[in-house]
């Protein structure tokens, strides 16, 4: 199922970064976002998803830029949204909304912070932040430790939808321990970089780690 084919508005590294569906709720970018939560939301009709884990075949296919303006969006639909940022090896999340990495998810993984000194609050009311924080020695087995399962656990009490933004799938093993504990996947790819080798590649791996995949977006699309 493609959930939305995204057209052309990155053209800077700056621009990237923007949260469009935050600074142009009008804009047709910020409407195909919508496009986008609806499908998703369809897609959820005969089953609640409560996690959602985001990932691409490979870097620099606008994932993380993705994940952050659809976050924006379903927040703006009043849901109480929570973003994780699980790319341990490469963050983005926090430059985008701007917030401090020192502390985030590695630091809770590894006791030396808490879940309430680590979330970080947005200027939109339901829109939360879990940033990656320090990059950690051992990516992998934490997001494979038991502590990573207890805390999805308890903060899926806490929130009607997470978004967790993963490593590229075909990079790391990272996005397959994760994918295993998420209720669902969509993955992200940029037209014209994208390769279609890769891309089955991914769908295959993502199906050997027997996860429900809901979608793809295909970013920069003209």
């Amino acid at each position: 199922m493609i959930l939305k084919k995204l057209k052309n508005f990155a053209t800077n590294k700056n621009q990237k970064r923007n949260l469009i569906t935050y600074s142009n709720p009008e804009s047709i970018i910020t409407e195909e976002y919508r496009t986008i939560r609806t499908n998703i939301q369809f897609s959820m009709k005969e089953q609640k998803y409560k996690s959602i884990l985001m990932t691409s075949p490979s870097m620099h296919e606008g994932k993380s830029t993705t994940v952050a303006n659809l976050a924006v969006s379903m927040a703006q639909q009043k849901e109480k949204i929570l973003v994780i940022d699980a790319d341990l090896r490469n963050p983005r999340i926090h430059s985008i909304f701007r917030l401090n990495n020192s502390v985030g998810l590695s630091s809770i993984l590894t006791s030396s912070s808490s879940i309430e000194e680590t979330i970080k609050k947005t200027y939109m009311r339901n829109l939360d932040i879990l940033p990656s924080g320090p990059v950690p020695d051992n990516p992998a087995e934490l997001l494979g430790s038991k502590e990573f399962t207890e805390l999805l656990q308890t903060l899926f009490q806490m929130y009607d939808v997470i978004l967790i933004d993963s490593p590229p799938v075909l990079e790391v093993t990272d996005t397959k321990i994760l994918a295993n504990q998420c209720d669902s996947v969509v993955l992200v790819l940029r037209h014209g970089k994208s390769k279609i080798e890769k891309t089955i590649e991914a769908k295959k791996v993502l199906k050997f780690a027997k996860v429900k995949l809901i979608g793809v977006i295909v970013n920069e699309k003209s």
